[in-house]
């Protein structure tokens, strides 16, 4: 039996957590059907062209699934990848997101978003995918975060890097080796080096 598309789009909303409008047009569904929903109390509006169904579970990581479906091309970042890997102390206000250099900086208003700019291997390396509340949220991998917050540790903190760099080593979460391949990739190794060396001494 055909669905029409009001059950499609039930089904939608219920298997991927999120939803926005243009995930409908891409699938051949018309939006107002969503809306229709939401006005009926079937779905929920969660932000500004962000949807999903009110017994959908909320996660502690809610807003980084928030963030991967209204911005895609960005990559989780620096303190909010350390809160997500939950290493450190840091409880960032808003969601760090790493896009590449150049590229247009998006207008989302739903949640609080810090931007910060990559360019070539230091925005394609290290990046992890994982699933929040069925979304897809790329975030880099702990080595990875560690060596971005010592190249922006006049915009974090140094105080914020060492003892990231402090907790992940205590916690077998990262490698020498894998700390300085990135520190490489984000010409930071002469600086972070000697940190890394007091703290494996």
């Amino acid at each position: 039996m055909k669905l029409g598309p009001t059950e499609r789009v039930r089904r939608m909303v219920r298997r991927r957590g999120l939803v926005r409008p243009r995930d409908l047009e891409k699938a051949g569904l018309p939006t107002s059907v969503l809306y229709r929903l939401r006005d009926q109390g079937e779905v929920e509006q969660v932000g500004p062209g962000l949807f999903r169904h009110p017994d959908a579970a909320t996660t502690e990581k809610h807003t980084y699934a928030e963030a991967a479906k209204l911005v895609p091309a960005g990559v989780v970042c620096l303190v909010s990848a350390l809160a997500f890997h939950e290493i450190g102390t840091q409880l960032p206000h808003e969601v760090w997101l790493a896009l590449r250099a150049h590229s247009k900086r998006p207008i989302v208003t739903a949640i609080p978003l810090r931007i910060v700019w990559f360019s070539g291997d230091a925005f394609t390396e290290g990046v992890g995918t994982h699933t929040v509340e069925g979304v897809r949220v790329r975030v880099y991998s702990p080595a990875k975060t560690i060596a971005d917050l010592f190249k922006f540790r006049n915009k974090v903190g140094l105080d914020v890097a060492v003892e990231a760099l402090r907790d992940a080593w205590s916690r077998r979460l990262v490698t020498m080796e894998e700390v300085l391949r990135f520190a490489k990739v984000c010409r930071v190794e002469k600086v972070i080096r000697p940190y890394l060396e007091a703290i494996i001494a």
